[in-house]
């Protein structure tokens, strides 16, 4: 009759080794293709945001305010306020329901942050060609390294962001109190995963301009 010696436990120990390896090897891009798509599908949705405060700006004659609820129970959720500049100031949440979105939160489930510069979000004064940045909302968006990425002259005129995949706003974007309106934009690095655009003034007149909203 053949051999029908078994597998030592030492064979078995060492097969066992070389397929956790092999798993662990799969198991490890699977994982960083997954936070890649995310990281993509918080792209699109910026840009579909990007665009939404454009139309609204069109439609309305001045950007929305923020929504500064943050219990979903409440009618006021994902709802702009009326009148940011007379309510409180600083960072809200975006006003998703507003812009007609259908939801306000980016792939990681966290709501999305929105500032605006209160003078371009003024219902009773809509947007004109020489209308100029307030001095209370004195936005700048800098690099990791500190840099400018926006000039004095042409400050941002709104700015939405995702807090990423550790649910929290990261670097100069912890602390958004009505005095700072210092943020920060960068490629994501182990301690930063924040993923933000601003809206340019240039931007948003040549799109008012374009649709005869302002001469």
């Amino acid at each position: 009759m053949p051999n029908t010696r078994g597998f030592s436990l030492l064979e078995l120990a060492i097969v066992l080794f070389i397929l956790s390896l092999t798993l662990g090897g799969l198991i490890m891009p699977l994982a960083a293709q997954h936070e890649a798509r995310q990281w993509r599908a918080a792209e699109h949705e910026l840009a579909d945001i990007h665009a939404a405060l454009l139309g609204y700006t069109v439609l309305h004659g001045h950007l929305p305010c923020p929504d500064w609820e943050s219990d979903a129970s409440k009618t006021g959720y994902g709802v702009a306020v009326e009148q940011c500049t007379t309510a409180a100031t600083g960072e809200g949440f975006l006003p998703f329901k507003s812009l007609g979105l259908e939801n306000g939160r980016d792939p990681w489930g966290n709501r999305f942050r929105y500032r605006v510069d209160r003078k371009f979000a003024d219902a009773a004064a809509p947007i004109a060609l020489n209308t100029d940045f307030s001095s209370e909302d004195h936005l700048k968006i800098v690099n990791l390294q500190n840099e400018a990425l926006t000039t004095e002259g042409e400050r941002p005129v709104a700015l939405v962001y995702s807090i990423g995949k550790n649910g929290k706003p990261d670097g100069d974007n912890a602390s958004f109190e009505t005095a700072n309106g210092r943020y920060q934009s960068d490629a994501p690095t182990p301690t930063f995963d924040d993923q933000m655009f601003w809206l340019a003034r240039p931007t948003l007149m040549n799109r008012l301009v374009a649709a005869g909203r302002v001469r």
